[in-house]
């Protein structure tokens, strides 16, 4: 051993780690430490935190570390959005799932305009309904759907490599196979891909994926492919794009660390070391000022408003929405100004009692990872109405051009929350099918069975009421807050109701044989508030014409000071006018008969199909023949939903007027109010 291998140790006091340069790297050492073994929660005072699950599942330490990076080397990542749900498939979650599937796949998703493909780890073109149908033999309780946008998407030529690295990568950090499927949109300005994951594990088990990893880890792991794809960002690009933020009226990473830097009181420094974050600092402060959220004290002291994130979001959010606007208007060839343009957010109330009316310009996806739909109207008022509808599967499709009225869905108690709870009063706070018989007597079993329904809906969405071993619910005193609790979810989910009043526009409506909306208008009591401006000023004409087009048939008169007077069956007229021409070219098309119908007759046949009319929808029955009858006969009357699942079978009802009671096959008491 030569004397340069000697050493000599000397034990003395140790030295305090926080010093020098070797003392800082082995703190930031210890604190990544100290986050991987769950310190991040107790904080390097030894305080425990309050447990919130969020380190339950798999990847809870990967999401604790890669939350852990220091700030420049977040500047230098290149950025990627991520939106996450959590789907239960109970229920008729695999119904929605399915139609989610194929909304993803529609058509105009590509940049050839052409519908999505589907693809997995394994395949470019994966079958949507062999993955649905694992998940359903497999007993999945629930599946992820995620949204994937890279800051940088527009870069990359074919999204999959990319996805296909990230789910890699995903599987190595919660340490199991993932069954996935996927999409790629590039129909909007950022382009990016829509992932479902099966919610089992490759051992068959739940899968649990950690909270902090969904939130966190996910978005640097795809963060870390895109850096290495393109490199990290530059100091141009980072300037340049906080350079951006400053006039944004939106939430910006600005405004995030000035909430961050802010005191208890809401006081936050126009200062900083950097002379350009200075900058930036002190002229985003001054765009807050002028916005009303934040107040100058002077000495390059502010103050922030305590609703200014949620208050810039929403700002964001109507930004975005007349841009849509502006673009699908532009479109139609009838672009609008501010003043026209009226928004309506997921809150109904923002509907007042009155309806809009008007023209649907387009039905559009506000919200792809929730399936939130808004309708944008070209209304009568002469103003243009951007309504969130709600979820898609909750209103019915409606072509474009379409006349629609939109009123708000209100909540409130309904008459069956009413039964349910005056049968339980009577009967020791229990409802049953038996019970509500006792309590009256004229209701039919079938119609007492719609209220156990009505139940079990509100016990899986509240929870407030139990069911029993034997099926009877056990009802509180409090059901019918708890009915109105259920009514509040159902209106978020459908904040509106939108009904159909003419698939023709207005000028197709002149001169038509049949009773249309224009018509309707015409004798209404309460016609609506026509404006002489866009869309309203269209259908001020359609009337007038349709007005001198209903005197020249007679169902109309003019009398000397100008004023036209509608014959009282003029409604009636026109709509029987429509059903012979339509009951005329079936005659012919089927070989049968026609047999008109009337108020008080009774009709029994097999329901054929049914038929969409201007003045309404109608079914097609083939009459029952008579015992020494030759001819087959058929009628038409109006359709009712509850016929949707009967094409094909025996129905009777009495003609009501406007309307039928049906009764579905031949057995008594099975009759549909």
């Amino acid at each position: 051993m030569t004397s340069d291998d000697e050493f000599e140790p000397r034990l003395g006091k140790m030295r305090s780690a926080g010093k020098g340069r070797a003392g800082r790297f082995l703190n930031r050492v210890l604190a990544v430490t100290n986050l991987a073994r769950g310190g991040a929660a107790q904080g390097m005072s030894g305080r425990k935190s309050r447990f919130d699950g969020s380190r339950i599942g798999r990847g809870s330490g990967v999401g604790r570390v890669l939350s852990a990076r220091d700030g420049y080397s977040a500047l230098r990542q290149r950025r990627v959005i991520i939106k996450s749900r959590i789907v239960k498939l109970a229920g008729k979650g695999i119904s929605a799932a399915r139609a989610h599937l194929r909304y993803i796949q529609r058509d105009g998703v590509t940049r050839e305009g052409a519908p999505g493909e589907l693809y997995n780890a394994d395949m470019d073109r994966a079958d949507d309904r062999g993955f649905l149908d694992r998940a359903e033999d497999g007993g999945d309780r629930h599946q992820f759907r995620f949204i994937v946008s890279p800051e940088d998407g527009n870069q990359y030529d074919d999204l999959k490599p990319f996805v296909g690295r990230l789910m890699t990568q995903m599987e190595e950090d919660l340490d199991t196979r993932l069954d996935w499927v996927a999409v790629d949109h590039y129909n909007t300005g950022h382009p990016h891909s829509h992932i479902i994951v099966r919610g089992r594990d490759d051992l068959g088990k739940d899968l649990i994926i950690a909270r902090e990893y969904i939130t966190t880890g996910m978005r640097e792991r795809a963060a870390e492919i895109v850096r290495m794809d393109f490199g990290p960002r530059s100091d141009f690009e980072i300037e340049s794009t906080l350079r951006r933020e400053v006039d944004q009226e939106r939430f910006t990473s600005i405004d995030r660390n000035l909430i961050r830097d802010k005191d208890e009181t809401g006081m936050v420094a126009a200062v900083d070391r950097d002379a350009f974050r200075q900058s930036l600092k002190a002229g985003r402060l001054q765009k807050l000022q002028r916005l009303g959220l934040a107040d100058d004290l002077g000495q390059g002291r502010w103050h922030l408003t305590p609703d200014l994130e949620p208050t810039l979001r929403q700002m964001g959010e109507r930004g975005d929405i007349i841009k849509t606007l502006h673009h699908e208007m532009k479109l139609q060839g009838r672009p609008r100004i501010m003043p026209d343009i009226v928004i309506h957010g997921q809150d109904s109330t923002v509907i007042s009692s009155k309806p809009i009316v008007g023209q649907l310009v387009r039905r559009g996806l506000s919200d792809e990872l929730n399936d939130r739909h808004y309708m944008i109207v070209d209304g009568v008022d002469g103003r243009v109405h951007y309504v969130d509808i709600g979820q898609g599967e909750k209103t019915e499709p409606v072509v474009n051009n379409a006349i629609v009225r939109i009123t708000p869905n209100t909540p409130e108690i309904k008459r069956v929350d009413r039964t349910i709870a005056e049968v339980a009063a009577g009967n020791g706070g229990y409802y049953d099918v038996e019970a509500h018989l006792r309590h009256d007597p004229s209701a039919r079993e079938t119609f007492a069975e719609t209220h156990i329904r009505r139940l079990e809906a509100i016990r899986r969405s509240t929870g407030g009421i139990e069911r029993e071993a034997d099926g009877r619910f056990r009802i509180g005193t409090d059901y019918l807050d708890q009915a109105l609790t259920y009514e509040h979810k159902q209106a978020k989910l459908a904040p509106v109701r939108v009904e159909v009043l003419s698939a023709l526009p207005p000028n197709r409506q002149v001169t038509v044989q049949a009773a249309t909306w224009l018509d309707q208008e015409l004798v209404s009591d309460t016609p609506s508030s026509i404006a002489d401006a866009g869309f309203g000023k269209a259908v001020s004409t359609a009337l007038n014409e349709r007005r001198r087009w209903l005197v020249e048939e007679g169902l109309a008169d003019v009398d000397a000071g100008g004023q036209t007077a509608f014959k009282t069956n003029m409604i009636e007229t026109l709509k029987r006018r429509e059903l012979l021409l339509a009951a005329g070219q079936l005659s012919d098309d089927l070989g049968l008969h026609f047999v008109e119908t009337r108020a008080g007759q009774r009709v029994e046949g097999t329901l054929r199909s049914s038929l969409g009319l201007i003045g309404g929808k109608v079914a097609v029955i083939e009459l029952t023949s008579a015992p020494n009858q030759k001819a087959r006969d058929f009628t038409l009357v109006p359709w009712r939903p509850v016929l949707t699942d009967h094409i094909g079978k025996q129905v009777s009802g009495i003609v009501r007027e406007g309307n039928i009671n049906w009764t579905i096959g031949r057995q008594r008491g099975m009759g549909i109010e």
